[in-house]
């Protein structure tokens, strides 16, 4: 049975104009809390590719290096981290990190920090 619109705004009815805007931003909260979590825990391929994109490597060298994220379980961590913190110590250009892992030669030590 559908309830009139008397029925479905009894429980807000004695609320005040602040009391209302106060519940509509709790329920708003519900809604976009469980999204915001999704977005910090969670990534994808094409996010990742983006980041690399804007680190200066090209499509090719992009598509090689989330690929070997994804192949050994670390896309989680994000492709740009991996880099970066690859350079960091290694103490070398990220530029240079990142063409580690396009070649294969620096996977093993990229894995070895996370």
């Amino acid at each position: 049975m559908v309830k009139s619109f008397e029925e479905r705004r009894a429980h807000l009815k004695d609320l005040s104009d602040e009391e209302l805007k106060e519940r509509f931003w709790q329920l708003t909260e519900k809604v976009v809390d469980p999204l915001l979590k999704l977005g910090y825990e969670n990534t994808t391929s094409a996010i990742e590719r983006s980041v690399l994109l804007r680190m200066g490597f090209s499509s090719l060298e992009v598509k090689a290096i989330v690929d070997g994220a994804i192949e050994r379980g670390l896309l989680g961590h994000g492709a740009g981290n991996i880099v970066y913190r690859l350079s960091q110590a290694k103490g070398i250009p990220v530029r240079d990190a990142g063409l580690g892992l396009v070649d294969g030669t620096m996977w093993d030590e990229a894995c070895g920090l996370f």
